[in-house]
């Protein structure tokens, strides 16, 4: 009898496996800006980082944190910023928040989206999250569709991006280019050959711990992230932040949505999901003052 895959590895380790095969792709067909010492040095420090924390809450470490590595990766992907440092502290802020914001160990930020939000707060003019560093090429943005759809079979996020992809398109024509005369359809369907954007959809958008579980929630969570996002759009003008910033918002709903029907204090629960509400809001305002940048990612 065949042994399924997931009983050949942990779900940690293949998603960072798949996230560092397309960063040793990227950085060798794309246009990964880091070079491999600071690569590794990140890697490092953030694998040293996450397992101090681990010790500092349990006095022991009884496993090894695949998932600190992942986030570092997720964070080089999507993040641009001439200071190695800042790279680090966003790091560390995320991987802070996971071990110590949470109610009985329910996660409320994604890691890597939380160290994004954190860099554009803190350091705006230095952090910058782009599209460009994996390039445009439809056999690499192939390829990294087809790693991850295998990992949101294993995980039950499937239907987290089909969900999110359909509404996006429809509501970008209809909100967007519809309004807007010099705007054309084909602009918006280039986002989906930025091989970034497909990394953003498929591994981030689809984190088990910070997504709903059931199909029903799951179609809705896609569907308000697509709505918030085109309607930020609408108003500001398109900006890559925005999908990360209602990310960011729709994600400490989650353990509310998760845990409804088994948390004993729902009170206390929807009170720390409002509050963390507010304070995403007030981070997104304040980030969204600042003016847009533009950058472009040439090699």
């Amino acid at each position: 009898m065949g042994i399924k895959l997931e009983n050949k590895i942990d779900i940690q380790l293949h998603q960072l496996i798949n996230l560092g095969l397309i960063l040793l792709i990227g950085k060798y067909v794309a246009h990964i800006y880091l070079p491999w010492e600071n690569i590794l040095f990140i890697l490092l420090a953030a694998i040293l980082m996450d397992h101090l924390f681990i010790y500092y809450k349990n006095r022991y470490i009884s496993f090894f944190s695949f998932s600190s590595s992942s986030t570092a990766i997720g964070v080089m992907l999507m993040m641009v910023t001439p200071h190695i440092w800042i790279t680090v502290i966003v790091i560390f802020l995320s991987l802070f928040q996971k071990h110590f914001l949470q109610y009985e160990k329910l996660h409320f930020f994604n890691p890597s989206n939380f160290a994004l939000i954190a860099g554009l707060l803190l350091f705006y003019d230095d952090a910058h999250i782009v599209l460009g560093q994996m390039g445009d090429s439809v056999w690499l943005g192939s390829a990294v569709s087809v790693l991850g759809i295998v990992v949101l079979y294993r995980v039950d996020r499937w239907l987290i991006p089909l969900s999110f992809s359909i509404v996006y398109l429809l509501l970008q024509y209809i909100i967007i280019v519809c309004s807007d005369p010099v705007l054309v359809m084909e602009e918006v369907y280039y986002r989906f050959y930025s091989v970034s954007f497909i990394i953003f959809v498929l591994f981030m958008l689809t984190d088990p711990r910070t997504t709903p579980d059931g199909y029903w929630y799951q179609g809705a969570f896609a569907s308000v992230l697509a709505l918030g996002a085109t309607g930020m759009d609408y108003w500001y003008g398109f900006r890559v932040q925005h999908l990360f910033m209602v990310l960011f918002i729709l994600s400490a709903t989650v353990p509310l949505i998760n845990s409804w029907d088994t948390i004993l204090n729902k009170k206390q629960l929807i009170l720390i999901t409002l509050i963390l509400i507010l304070l995403s809001i007030s981070v997104i305002i304040h980030i969204q003052m600042n003016p847009p940048y533009y950058l472009e990612m040439d090699g």
